[in-house]
């Protein structure tokens, strides 16, 4: 059997990368990082917002057509491709100045001056899947849900993931093919009662947050059922009318390790089944990685850290 370390979200930090891979015990050779025994699984999101995004894109895929890495897609990976991709007529999906895209702005300047690589990379990024199941784990970048993995599974083919699917994604937001794949990539969000203002870190009031999907929250409070890192939410109940329909993660599951919620200083294992390994390098330069042994509960020891 394989041993996986999984890494959260890289963002175009390219430095904190390496110093993982090597704290990991992986060496470059041949142009690429790999170890005798193992296997690193990106867990998505890994272009956009850094100051090395192109030196990123560049290494985590190296590491996957040498066998040596796996990588699924996140939400940046999607909106880089749509942002990327033309219509039926040939004309750009997303016209400028690419409004709702603008972490993407980053990642097409940063290779301003190499677009033949670019539109390889976009061509590479869509041979990837957007959610891993093997060997007694699980990897997706937001959110596991049986019904959405399932949906995913009937109605996207393997191996290249077709255009259309893309143009679909953001010409059609309400299809259930989006609904679908933005839950699996985004997880679950819950939209604030108007008469709840929070202000999060930056000084702004979001109208939503993100929640814990692995817990049924009905009779719970905003602040028990939220998974935000940049705010705190109230201990008041959260009204039923507005709850999505969810279901929990079994304790009997296998391991799911993902991304995408920014966690600065954690808690990363969240039950000893369930691990979220998004430390927030924009913020903290911290890249955070699972070490799997092969173990069917969670052990904190195996969570691995670049050092600030």
């Amino acid at each position: 059997m394989l041993m996986y370390d999984i890494i959260g979200d890289v963002h175009g930090y390219a430095q904190p990368l390496k110093s993982l891979l090597k704290e990991l015990g992986y060496k470059k050779t041949n142009g690429t990082w790999s170890h005798p025994e193992r296997k690193v699984i990106f867990a998505g999101d890994f272009l956009n917002r850094g100051p090395q995004i192109r030196k990123s894109v560049r290494m985590v895929r190296k590491m996957v057509e040498s066998g040596n890495a796996l990588a699924i897609l996140g939400n940046h990976e999607i909106n880089a491709i749509i942002a990327g991709i033309n219509d039926k007529k040939g004309n750009p999906l997303v016209s400028p100045p690419l409004k709702n895209f603008i972490s993407v702005l980053k990642t097409i300047n940063a290779f301003s001056k190499y677009e033949e690589e670019w539109e390889s990379h976009l061509k590479w990024l869509r041979t990837l899947p957007l959610f891993l199941e093997m060997d007694g784990i699980r990897v997706i970048h937001a959110c596991w849900n049986e019904e959405a993995v399932g949906y995913v599974k009937n109605n996207i083919p393997e191996g290249k993931i077709p255009k259309k699917v893309f143009r679909k994604i953001h010409k059609h937001p309400d299809s259930e093919l989006a609904e679908n794949i933005w839950h699996i990539t985004k997880g679950l969000q819950i939209h604030m009662p108007g008469d709840l203002k929070i202000i999060n870190n930056k000084g702004v009031s979001p109208r939503s947050f993100r929640m814990k999907w692995w817990d049924c929250p009905n009779g719970k409070t905003f602040k028990e059922i939220s998974f935000e890192s940049k705010y705190e939410l109230p201990p008041y109940t959260v009204p039923e009318e507005i709850l999505p329909e969810c279901e929990s993660y079994p304790e009997n599951a296998p391991i799911v390790f993902f991304g995408h919620y920014c966690r600065h200083s954690g808690p990363f294992i969240i039950r000893p089944n369930v691990c979220c390994v998004d430390s927030c390098v924009t913020g903290t330069k911290v890249l955070t990685a699972y070490r799997w042994e092969g173990e069917k509960e969670l052990r904190q020891t195996n969570l691995i850290q670049t050092k600030k």
